[in-house]
């Protein structure tokens, strides 16, 4: 740390010297970068300054999304040149900038052949800093290549994925997920939805860590925005992936469109067949709850191997239906079968630590799930540059259907063997309707306003049997009901912004209304919440410079309990460690405040962040007796329930540097401080009242770096590590992990293949582990890994398409985008 601290302050020592060396007399350079073929502006071209008396004064900027750059630099003469990869470099030699010069258009075309001459070329980093948000190029990173979009997500600065598939940004779990600016439409947790959608699938990821009224109000950590690939080149173009792996893992991805002057036709379809094996271990020490003292133990020894085989495809028609209307329509169908065998083995031992007996549990668990999403957009531009209305329908339908069977016996007593039988059917229907109008107001003034309405049905039936002496399937009832969730959100929002000199604003209100039902209908518990709220978002910006500018920003978040959160019948792996979810559990609201600073140097990009999130009636898990026993063992149950107030304060920066032509670096930090208030109150199964006192506060840290070299003979090598530092909660600690990836991959044929070679989790160390400990109660300590390493080979062919294309045309912004602040 004290290292990485010193760096940063040589950096801004470096700057503030160069900026005060370059005296009073300042000059503005402008002009604007558009590709020459299709006369498109290009972003993120570089353009660099040199003196060519002086050489140590040095200054430069990148385009814009207009294409447009400026900057300043002392009057003199120097050397610049314009450059973008894949594009020949456009040089200025011995250029006189003795006053405020506009270079105009420069056109750049593309590289034809190598050239013979060494030139430096600056290629789009992986990741793009913005004020307001962090984007995420997938298609430039290898070690993703036949993984996930739970892969694609553990890989982007600030957000991380734990063992379970739980998404958190900034170490907050509070974060709404949406795909091409939608809730999936996939039934069950997104967890589920991300492991099942390719990382081939996938274009890029939007980050947005405090969202402005525009966006749903759903996620008090902030938002994360998975978007799907859509080809924009002209002509017929595509790419297809294939991926072979050990442990198994067969896939086959190909993108295609083709696009002309009056539609573009675009379709993505693939292919996975995977087994991920992993395993977990529990040791248990059980406490007499009167005299504090050792009861028994168990050690609890657990090995799985979750299967998985899949088809997705979507097919879309985007037609221009003339200069000013395009009509997008699209269906995504998802189909897949899983297997997961689950062998449980539980080691007795007696308050001497000396061995009973050993339990063994066998689970069976299989399904299959098909998902369908149809969606529809029409976007009509005016006269006026960016005036324009768009309005989005999108229908899902979604069946998830599991079951699993389980043997349950001691060894040495077969003879009492227990068999049961699960059923778990979840079925979902999505509807969302939008419709978004901005309206320019003058060249620097916006004004905008919106509908959304949200309409979800989700039924889950769960049972459980269990075969009697007779051969008959008995119901167990204490485990068996069928849980319905109907949630009804209506949102209207408006905001206005305006940029005055270096400032600029953006004030929004967004109104939103929810009716929620949660009915439990085998025991007839309905459960009925309705509440409307108003949202507020504040945002401030000031630009120092071209290169530095500063925000603030506020706004009011809402954190709503679905799926397992809710259903106390979802999961009956273990009979003696317990989920139930909590029918009755309220939404929790957030109040977010984000100081943010953000700094462009020609090779190095900045952005750091101070945040705090107030959060009321916040939810957490906590563990407690049930008082069924299992062999004389106390059957543990694990709940969300909510507490009282939640402070997350935090600091995180994220830094982009690019020191030479074939060495990118990009890492990512964030320290946080959580404190928890509130007790938890309830009646044990012996009729005494429990208060736990869940006052908490816990400091931790994440950090990730990822660096990308090329080798020669165009072989570029790519490797990250994370590490989670541990993090205390009220009944116990979770303990720091650190993991690492690599990958490898040759561009063939002039670029239009790729052979690609990438490993995760090369030492094999990403688990979760935790120490609980409930006084009088039980000590407990606990590993659990999802999936154990895994190695893939991929190889990608493109074809009317190079590695370096970049979209023809001006890219649509999914779900709105601040796009007011530059961003």
């Amino acid at each position: 740390m004290k290292s990485i601290q010193k760096i940063l302050v040589a950096l801004l020592l470096v700057s503030s010297v160069l900026t005060f060396a370059q005296g009073p007399q300042k000059v503005k350079i402008t002009g604007k970068v558009i590709e020459k073929a299709t006369s498109q502006p290009l972003e993120y071209a570089s353009i660099y300054a040199q003196n060519t008396k002086n050489p140590s004064i040095v200054n430069g900027a990148m385009t814009d999304a207009k294409g447009e750059f400026s900057f300043e630099v002392p009057s003199g003469t120097y050397y610049l040149k314009v450059e973008f990869l894949g594009f020949k470099t456009v040089e200025f030699k011995d250029k006189a900038i003795t006053a405020d010069t506009n270079l105009g258009t420069v056109a750049v075309s593309e590289e034809a052949k190598q050239l013979d001459e060494v030139v430096v070329i600056a290629e789009r980093s992986t990741v793009e800093i913005k004020l307001d948000k962090k984007v995420y190029n997938v298609g430039q990173d290898m070690m993703v290549k036949g993984g996930t979009a739970s892969d694609v997500l553990d890989n982007v600065p600030s957000v991380s994925v734990d063992n379970d598939g739980n998404v958190s940004l900034r170490g907050n779990e509070n974060v709404r997920v949406l795909i091409d600016g939608k809730p999936s439409g996939m039934a069950g947790n997104i967890a589920d939805a991300l492991r099942t959608l390719p990382a081939d699938a996938v274009e890029k990821v939007e980050v947005i860590t405090n969202p402005s009224a525009r966006y749903e109000a759903e996620g008090g950590g902030g938002i994360v925005n998975i978007i799907l690939r859509k080809g924009k080149a002209q002509g017929v173009n595509g790419s297809i992936t294939g991926t072979i792996g050990d442990p198994q893992n067969y896939g086959l991805n190909g993108n295609i469109n083709l696009r002309s002057e009056h539609f573009n036709l675009f379709t993505t379809t693939g292919y996975t067949n995977s087994k991920s094996p992993g395993n977990s271990l529990t040791d248990t020490e059980y406490l007499n709850r009167t005299t504090g003292e050792t009861t028994n133990y168990i050690n609890e020894r657990r090995n799985n191997e979750r299967a998985r085989e899949g088809y997705n495809t979507n097919f879309g028609l985007e037609w221009f239906l003339d200069k000013t209307t395009t009509w997008t329509n699209a269906i995504s169908i998802r189909k897949n079968s899983s297997s997961n065998p689950d062998n449980v083995l539980y080691y007795n031992f007696d308050a001497d630590y000396t061995p009973t007996f050993i339990r063994n549990r066998f689970n069976d668990q299989y399904g299959k799930s098909v998902d369908f999403e149809y969606t529809t957009n029409l976007t009509k531009k005016f006269k006026k540059d960016g005036h324009k209305l768009t309005f989005d329908i999108a229908i899902s339908a979604d069946r998830d259907n599991s079951k699993s069977t389980i043997t349950d016996y001691v060894f040495g007593d077969e003879a009492n063997k227990l068999i049961e039988r699960t059923t778990n059917n979840e079925k979902q229907q999505r509807n969302l309707f939008q419709a978004d109008y901005v309206l320019p107001i003058g060249e620097k003034t916006q004004f905008e306003a919106g509908y959304r309405g949200s309409f979800t049905n989700l039924t889950t039936p769960f049972a459980i049997d269990y075969l009697d002496n007779d051969g008959n399937w008995v119901n167990n009832a204490q485990y068996t009901n069928t849980l319905e969730y109907l949630e009804k959100v209506n949102a209207f929002y408006t905001q206005y912004g305006s940029k005055i000199n270096k400032f600029s604003y953006l004030l929004g209100l967004r109104f939103e209304d929810t009716h929620i039902n949660v009915n439990q209908l085998t025991t007839n518990d309905y459960n009925t919440k309705s509440y409307n709220n108003f949202f507020p978002s504040v945002f401030l910006t000031y630009e120092f410079s071209e290169s530095s500018s500063a925000s603030i920003s506020y706004s009011k978040r809402i954190n709503r309990p679905r799926g397992r959160f809710l259903n106390p019948f979802s999961n009956y792996s273990s009979n003696i460690n317990l989920f139930q979810g909590n029918p009755d559990i309220n939404p929790a609201k957030t109040d977010a405040f984000d100081l943010g600073y953000m700094k462009r140097w020609p090779k190095l990009t900045l952005n750091t962040s101070t945040y705090l999130n107030r959060t009321t009636d916040v939810y957490q898990f906590i563990r407690k007796e049930s008082g069924d026993f299992v062999n004389g063992v106390p059957v543990i149950v694990s709940t969300p329930v909510n507490l009282a107030t939640e402070y997350r304060f935090g600091f995180e920066f994220t830094l982009n540097y690019n020191p030479y032509k074939w060495w990118r670096i990009n890492g990512n930090f964030n320290f946080f401080r959580n404190e928890t208030q509130g007790d938890y109150q309830y009646i044990n199964f012996e009729g005494d009242e429990i208060t736990q006192n869940l006052d908490n506060t816990a400091y931790s840290w994440f950090s990730r770096i990822n660096s990308k070299i090329t080798l020669p003979y165009g072989i570029d090598w790519q490797t990250n590590a994370t590490y989670n530092a541990p993090q205390k909660n009220a009944q116990g600690t979770s303990k720091g992990v650190i993991s690492a990836n690599a990958s490898l991959s040759k561009d063939l044929f002039k670029e239009k293949a790729t052979l690609a070679l990438n490993v995760s989790d090369i030492f094999n160390s990403r688990k979760r582990i935790t120490e609980t400990n409930l006084a009088n109660v039980l000590n407990s300590y606990s590993e659990m890994q999802w999936r154990v390493r895994q190695i893939n080979l991929s190889f990608t062919y493109r074809f009317n398409k190079k590695k370096t294309d970049k979209e023809k045309q001006p890219k649509r912004e999914e779900n709105g985008g601040d796009e007011f602040f530059g961003g």
